[in-house]
């Protein structure tokens, strides 16, 4: 596996972070993860497609770039790929309804030829997709051993609109999806979080999907905006600081649920994945230490292929809550996962609105927000 790294910014145009090492780069794959603006500006995206114009793309606008050990804002991050004996095939589709995501989950990935499939690296529009129910739609269709991970599209802290990127167009309401195969790549994944939970547990007594409406019989905007407090006046960007913890059965892990959206007319909060009557919620805040000891738990999380091998490259997917309360500090939780996969892993990824992975190799793929997942590549 080659792998070369570019980055673009204002002013300063191309600049080559990661240099390949042969005369004859020719690389099959490009991750391309950049600032809604950027995606939007055909100039910006047509001087990717003509350098690269043998390559498929994928990538989307993130809440912050990740490259190597450094975060960008309003950059573009090109991660290009060369594989040796690894091939891999592209599948992209429009969400246009939320409440269908279940099917445009398995409609996507009915794209890609089921024979020789590793594994399956997906990007998705990030406001107008239940991510809990692509993630189920994934689940019903994927071959038995093929794993998916990936995240959803960020826009900053803004929650207006996020892009997603493939070889023929960059708009929204995007899914993208590329599978690897073959039998001499190494896939690996963790994720993991590092949130505090606190307060007493509450019951959702009414919710439809991602929309909750009702907690412990009160309206649920009401009932949060009480626990803000001042901060309830920049919902819903103030809200990645004060998550939630969510259970549906004693014997599941806690996933956390982010919000997308709040509606002062129905009091109710639209939450990037499910959140279902019945389910237990609590409230949860951030420790800066655990986020970071939480970044580098992911790594330690990863599968047992790299456990005496560095792997070659690196997707870490954060939530941009994490970004928020870690501020000046964030770098710091990509160090940790540097130093515990090896200096010689490149590394590249973005700040997203929600991650797509299972906890650990035993466990099933879910939707996570507040996470850092990590997805990480080598060639034997």
């Amino acid at each position: 596996m080659l792998i070369e790294q570019k980055i673009w910014k204002s002013g300063h145009g191309w600049k080559t972070l990661t240099p390949n090492s042969s005369d004859s780069f020719a690389p099959q794959l490009i991750f391309a993860f950049a600032s809604r603006e950027q995606l939007l500006d055909e100039s910006r995206v047509s001087e990717i497609r003509m350098h690269y114009s043998n390559s498929a793309i994928i990538g989307c606008s993130t809440s912050g770039e990740i490259a190597g050990c450094s975060v960008y804002d309003n950059s573009i991050i090109l991660t290009a790929i060369q594989f040796e004996k690894t091939t891999i095939a592209l599948a992209s589709i429009e969400v246009e309804d939320s409440n269908k995501s279940n099917a445009v989950a398995k409609s996507l990935l009915e794209q890609l030829p089921a024979e020789g499939l590793k594994h399956v690296f997906v990007l998705s529009d990030g406001l107008n997709v239940n991510g809990t129910e692509l993630v189920k739609g994934f689940r019903e269709v994927l071959p038995n051993g093929v794993q998916v991970t990936g995240g959803l599209a960020g826009d900053a802290s803004l929650f207006q609109k996020t892009v997603v990127i493939n070889s023929n167009e960059s708009k929204s309401n995007l899914i993208t999806a590329v599978g690897f195969y073959g039998n001499n790549i190494q896939i690996g994944y963790g994720s993991f979080g590092g949130w505090d939970s606190f307060g007493v547990e509450r019951l959702v007594t009414k919710s439809v999907g991602n929309v909750l409406f009702e907690i412990d019989g009160s309206p649920a905007l009401s009932l949060y905006k009480s626990f803000l407090g001042d901060q309830a006046k920049d919902l819903p960007g103030s809200g990645l600081l004060f998550p939630l913890s969510l259970r549906t059965d004693v014997d599941e892990a806690a996933v956390v649920r982010t919000i997308l959206a709040v509606n002062e007319e129905d009091q109710s909060i639209t939450f990037a994945g499910d959140v279902p009557e019945g389910s237990y919620v609590r409230l949860m805040k951030a420790n800066i230490d655990r986020l970071i000891e939480g970044a580098v738990k992911a790594a330690k999380n990863i599968n047992s292929d790299f456990i005496d091998s560095t792997p070659e490259l690196a997707i870490l997917i954060s939530c941009v809550g994490r970004r928020l309360v870690l501020k000046q500090l964030v770098e710091e939780e990509i160090e940790g996962v540097q130093q515990i996969l090896g200096k010689e892993a490149v590394l590249t990824g973005f700040y997203s609105y929600g991650e797509i992975s299972p906890f650990s190799e035993s466990s099933k793929c879910e939707l996570h927000n507040q996470t850092m997942t990590i997805t990480t590549f080598k060639e034997i």
